[in-house]
Formats: C-alpha cells, structure tokens, sequence
C-alpha cells in the first residue's frame, strides 16, 4: 500500500515519532574514528532502551538543559567530533548533537566527501547555539545554530501565536525520506511525507528543495514537545472526495506514466490522482521489459478498471501493444 493512502488522515501519523524519524535520519549512519561513533551511540541511538540511553550518556546536567530549553536561551558551546549527520558539541557539563540542516553555513545535501571536509573544520571551534530537544529519558540533547539566530524566546512566543487551520510561511531547511522540516523563523515545523501531495510521492526532493520558501498549513501545535505539524497537500482540494463523480469504470483517460517498477506502473491522472497499471493488465508480451515501452514522464491513454475514494486507490489497465506499434 502507499503510504500516503494509509497515512493521509486529519493528522492521524504520530507527529512525536515521525519528527525524530526525520530528523535522525542522517545521525545513525555514522562514520569517522570509533570515539565519534561511540558518541553518536550516546546521543542519538533511539533503538536503545531509555534506561540504557542513561546510563551511557556522558554526564549531563539536566537542570541546566532544561533551564535552556524552557527559556529559549542561546549557549556557546566547543564542538568536539562530527558524523555524516551533524556536530558533536559539549562545554560545562552540556554534551549534544547539531545536525547538520541546523548548522547555519553548511547545505545538507553536499557530496559526502566534501561534507566530511566542511564538518571536520567546525572541529576545536565554538558556536553559538540552542537547545531544540531536551529528552532525559532518552538521554537525547539537541541544539541548533540556526535557532540561535533568533532572538531569546523567541520559539516559545510562536509557539503561543501559531494556531491549527491557519497558514505559515517558511524555508526548507532538511528533506529526509520521513519528511521536510521547514524553518518558521525561530521554531521548526515539518511536513511528513503523507502530507506533501495528495498523490503518490516517491520522495520529497521530487517535489521540494532545501532552500525553497513554501506556505503550508499548520495542522498541529503540540507545545508541550515544541513540534508543529504542517501540511502541503491541505492548501489544495483533495481530488479524491470527487474522482468517483468525475470518473467511472470503463473510461479512457490521458495519464502520465510517474514511477516503474517490477510490478507494474504508476500512472498521474491529474494532479493528486495517481493510479496502479499492473503488470497483468499491460498485455506484455512473456521476455519483454517493461521499462523497454514504457517510460517516466510518458503520455498515455488507460482505462480505468476501478477506483476507491475511501482508500485512495484507483486500477488501471493499459494496452502496451498499441504503444510498441
């Protein structure tokens, strides 16, 4: 099933989980010398259990990372190692990670040998930064360059003023496969995947970039955690609540061939309105390839065989023999 049929609800993915999804994404797959990895496994490893995740955590003191997060102060801190995900800091009884798309001078998607280059500078230096995430028990400490530039409380200000339904405006700051995290001016929001486009999304970066400067819609505040949960397929009409009045069985549509894979191809309607060809219902020959006769981005007639607004599923079926003559 896609997973943006079986996730696309008011809200209905778990906006706690789905946000440390994203954003330690990169973190896990750490590289650099055994010190690095070993606290990369102290920071970031969110397979341990959370006593574990205690009892090997450097001491921290909790108090005071609280006391920075609560109040939404600035800190300078010395980084100390780095992985492909970010910044090792620590500086009076503070240890943590920044990752890499909160680093203010560093874009996120560089080749990973010029990355590790960029990174190993930051190395011995200091910087000025603030705690995003403050989980005790998960032994989890997360600060962030680019919050810093923003003045002191001022997070906890749009948390207060951001409201569920409206709309905000933001840069895109980090893609991972889970999601996009966008940059409201002093807090982070993110569009998980499920709420990028109403239709199927092979990944973010096919539809966004780092850098782009989007309005979505704010579907959840939770101040509590400080996650704002946003939405860009919610600007738009969800074609699916009317594709069974506009469409029936037996009909031929132009569709535009999106994705192929061994089963068979998706196909885009319209925008939002993506549908399944199998394999079986292509005709294809036994031995012929079907990436031989079909192609991403090619126009083609198909004939709708059912659709399901409910579970956002439409079947179609193809002719390739009329294609291959």
């Amino acid at each position: 099933m896609n997973r943006n049929n079986h996730l696309a609800g008011e809200g209905n993915f778990n906006i706690d989980e789905a946000w440390w999804a994203s954003l330690l994404a990169d973190e896990e797959r750490s590289v650099g010398s055994s010190i690095v990895k070993s606290s990369i496994e102290h920071y970031t490893d969110h397979k341990e259990s959370s006593a574990a995740a205690v009892n090997h955590q450097p001491n921290v003191d909790w108090d005071r990372v609280q006391i920075l997060y609560e109040d939404d102060e600035t800190i300078e801190l010395t980084i100390v190692g780095f992985n492909r995900g970010g910044l090792l800091a620590e500086g009076n009884g503070i240890h943590g990670f920044v990752p890499i798309s909160h680093l203010v001078d560093v874009v996120c998607d560089l080749p990973e040998e010029e990355r590790d280059d960029v990174l190993a500078d930051y190395v011995g230096q200091t910087l000025l930064v603030k705690v995003i995430e403050c989980d005790h028990p998960r032994g989890r400490v997360v600060f962030s360059e680019r919050a810093a530039q923003a003045s002191a409380g001022r997070r906890n200000q749009l948390l207060l003023e951001l409201k569920q339904g409206e709309c905000v405006s933001g840069v895109i700051t980090n893609i991972t496969d889970f999601g996009v995290f966008v940059d409201l001016g002093g807090v982070e929001g993110l569009v998980h995947v499920s709420e990028i486009s109403w239709g199927r999304v092979r990944h973010p970066t096919d539809l966004v970039q780092v850098g782009q400067r989007i309005t979505a819609h704010v579907i959840q505040v939770d101040r509590e955690r400080a996650r704002i949960a946003l939405s860009l397929k919610r600007l738009c009409n969800n074609p699916w609540e009317t594709a069974e009045l506009r469409y029936q069985p037996g009909q031929v549509v132009s569709a535009f061939v999106t994705s192929i894979a061994s089963y068979g191809a998706f196909a885009r309607v319209e925008e939002g309105l993506d549908g399944l060809i199998h394999v079986s219902e292509m005709g294809l020959e036994p031995g012929v390839e079907l990436s031989s006769v079909l192609s991403e981005g090619q126009e083609v007639q198909a004939r709708i065989l059912h659709i399901d607004s409910a579970r956002q599923r439409l079947g179609l079926s193809l002719e390739l023999e009329e294609i291959i003559q």
